[in-house]
């Protein structure tokens, strides 16, 4: 089962998104505002609810109740009418379009999501920082305004992550701790669960939740990784980098390599000698 957070970050990696306007609004109490009612918006929204409270509604059927600490994300090519409370709303909006709308791997970008993330300091300093960046038309600082947008996704997504698993938040960064440090040796899901003494099945099903993998998976995955970032080097062997991250037979390595990355490590090897410079 994939959770919201993971997916949403998995489509972030996977497609790269345009940034555009960024803004600090204030709606009047008591009034619905049906602009995008006839006319669908064009583009995906980051609202991030700062005071009062409202009532978005897409396509007349999809309702979401926006206060302090809730975020949504999404929204493209809808029809929107907002009802505000009769303390008024206040919100920050930055607008985003993947960079291929027509994809699959766009939907989780495009459909709304509702996300939760408490009001601190950071959030609201990253979305001054947007707003400042926004405007400019310095290069520089149009670069900064994307690096603050993932920055903003990336502290969202961590904080709902965090609100699904309070409890076994510590547990598992301890586990993923573990992993990165112990990657290159034998690691057994037995060896993982008895080390914070829980059931393998339990302890999995916990990994799963944070994660969206599972703790052997994950281990392959981060080994795979770091295996690929040896052999772009040009420096080590096939056999070489597999015995630094834990595989012992090269060609069961290559096997698992390929799987993961889609050709051979020897092709990465050989891609990198020939287009490195003389």
């Amino acid at each position: 089962m994939a959770y919201l957070h993971e997916e949403l970050a998995q489509a972030f990696v996977k497609l790269p998104v345009e940034v555009y306007g960024v803004y600090r609004t204030e709606l009047e109490a008591g009034v619905i505002y049906d602009g995008h009612v006839d006319r669908p918006t064009t583009k995906c929204a980051v609202l991030i609810s700062l005071r009062g409270q409202a009532e978005f509604i897409y396509n007349e059927t999809e309702r979401f109740l926006l206060e302090p600490g809730k975020i949504l994300l999404g929204g493209m090519q809808k029809r929107l009418e907002i009802h505000t409370s009769d303390q008024g709303f206040e919100y920050g909006l930055i607008h985003y379009v993947p960079v291929r709308t027509g994809t699959e791997d766009a939907r989780p970008l495009i459909e709304v999501s509702m996300l939760h993330t408490p009001q601190s300091p950071e959030l609201l300093q990253l979305l001054e920082r947007l707003l400042k960046a926004s405007s400019s038309p310095d290069a520089m600082l149009l670069l900064e305004k994307k690096a603050l947008f993932y920055q903003l996704i990336s502290r969202v997504l961590q904080s709902e992550r965090t609100q699904q698993n309070k409890a076994s938040y510590s547990l598992i960064e301890e586990a993923t701790a573990y992993i990165h440090d112990h990657f290159d040796e034998p690691i057994t899901l037995y060896q993982l669960a008895e080390r914070f003494g829980l059931k393998p099945k339990y302890f999995s099903s916990l990994f799963q939740r944070y994660t969206g993998i599972g703790p052997i998976d994950y281990l392959i995955q981060y080994r795979i990784n770091r295996a690929y970032e040896l052999l772009m080097t040009g420096q080590f062997t096939v056999a070489a980098v597999a015995r630094s991250v834990g595989y012992q037979d090269a060609y069961y390595f290559s096997r698992l390599f390929k799987k993961h990355k889609g050709s051979s490590p020897g092709f990465f090897g050989l891609h990198h000698k020939r287009n490195r410079p003389s």
